[in-house]
């Protein structure tokens, strides 16, 4: 008797799967390895993973209509003379010129002005548009020094320190040639339509003794009135908070491995760093052992986007948070609408792979001078402004929901976790338990 198996459907490996094996048989066939713009795109645990409990009968909701809920941050209050002082606890992050188009940037100050709040330049330096058009600007100092002089630096409202990125900690930025316009060139000091690639460590120090004397020089340049951040990518938040503290920082930047990148090397983006909601936990309780906790002040970026995220980040411990790719696409990135055009470049809308790339139809990762003209300043402008209002609304009914007059009153009791890695990371109970993962406490 002959026995015949069944026809079954062939199962594919979960690790061997489409998009890995396309990778290997694109490094075969290039030998190249691959560059992309965004963040990471694997799931990790992220603020999705928390809830608030809200006010019930321990606790007494405010009313919304009738009692005020502040969200006003002063960052800097450590050394500086002239502190920031914004309306809403959402900043804007580093995106250089030369990765957006001068329309975008203008853009981006122009929002953030309406909402009371700072931007940031990026690497490549400062633009008139950008100045001329942002309250509060915060200048970033980073190991390339593309296009960094002491004027900027004075013009500037705050100086920002860049020793990592969220995206690629311990790498370098790039920029590729043909996003490399003359004005580009001209600001950077760099051969026109060259691939370029930034530095990963800062040229003229190697460690926190270093930094320190740096921070000195800075802070005499700018006759002591500017506050110094420090940005950090997400990967020893503790002992790298704690170095930051002890050279001499006002701010720190926390930048998780969800926080986006012009481009880079796709295995930096999905294989380097912590999950931003690893972060904060650690980096809070650094400032809080060196007796340092809202002295100086902590900024959270790299994922967040909506009034949720930012009332999580603060309720676990942050001073304020920052936005980029969210920005990116309040401008109107990426938009559905421009799927056709998407698709000839081989990439989707909500992909964000195309960034590096310097075609963006939307006008705001390019430097084609007609592409960039399709960006209307004002109009993006206004919408970055209605996305910041509404983030803070969001913030604000979450912080009355759960009893709280100001949204720094937030706090870690507020929260629960639906998973066991959120709960271990962000240290607060598994929901329907007294449990935090990593004590012994149930």
């Amino acid at each position: 008797m002959t026995y015949h198996n069944p026809p079954t459907t062939p199962r594919k490996s979960s690790v061997f799967d489409d998009y890995t094996l396309s990778e290997i048989r694109r490094a075969a066939e290039t030998g190249i390895y691959d560059i992309r713009g965004a963040g990471a795109k694997r799931k990790v645990p992220h603020f999705d993973d928390l809830l608030f409990l809200g006010a019930s009968m321990s606790r007494y909701p405010l009313e919304g209509y009738r009692e005020r809920c502040s969200t006003e941050v002063v960052l800097g209050t450590r050394y500086a003379k002239t502190p920031i002082r914004l309306k809403i606890p959402i900043t804007i992050a580093g995106m250089s010129f030369g990765s957006l188009s001068a329309q975008a940037k203008e853009a981006l100050g122009r929002g953030a002005n309406m909402a009371g709040t700072s931007t940031t330049t990026g690497d490549g330096g400062m633009t008139p548009e950008e100045r001329g058009h942002s309250k509060t600007l915060v200048y970033q100092y980073l190991p390339s020094r593309y296009g960094m002089n002491p004027d900027d630096l004075r013009k500037a409202d705050a100086i920002e320190i860049v020793v990592g990125q969220g995206a690629k900690p311990g790498g370098g930025g790039m920029l590729l040639g043909q996003k490399i316009s003359d004005r580009v060139a001209e600001m950077r000091t760099l051969p026109k339509g060259i691939d370029q690639r930034s530095a990963c460590r800062h040229p003229d120090w190697t460690g926190p003794d270093d930094l320190e004397i740096k921070i000195l020089e800075l802070r005499e340049i700018t006759d002591w009135e500017k506050p110094i951040y420090i940005k950090i990518g997400g990967s020893r938040p503790y002992y790298d908070v704690a170095l930051a503290v002890k050279a001499g920082a006002d701010v720190v930047v926390v930048d998780g491995m969800q926080g986006g990148t012009a481009a880079t090397q796709e295995v930096f983006i999905e294989h380097v760093g912590q999950p931003t909601l690893a972060c904060i936990r650690p980096a809070v309780q650094a400032l809080q052992d060196l007796g340092m906790h809202r002295k100086v002040q902590l900024i959270v970026s790299g994922g967040i986007r909506n009034g949720a995220d930012a009332a999580k980040a603060l309720a676990l411990g942050a001073d304020a948070v920052s936005i980029g790719t969210a920005a990116l696409v309040a401008l109107g990135d990426n938009d559905p609408a421009l799927e056709a055009e998407y698709r000839k470049l081989n990439t989707t809308a909500g992909a964000y792979d195309d960034w590096h790339e310097g075609r963006d139809p939307a006008g705001i990762t390019t430097q084609d001078g007609a592409l960039a003209e399709r960006l209307d300043p004002v109009r993006a402008g206004r919408r970055l402004a209605n996305y910041l209002k509404v983030m803070t609304l969001e913030l604000q009914t979450i912080a009355r929901a759960a009893g709280h007059n100001h949204v720094h009153n937030l706090e870690p009791e507020d929260l629960c976790a639906l998973t066991i890695e959120a709960a271990a990371m962000a240290r607060v109970p598994l929901a329907g338990t007294s449990w935090i993962p990593g004590t012994s406490k149930f």
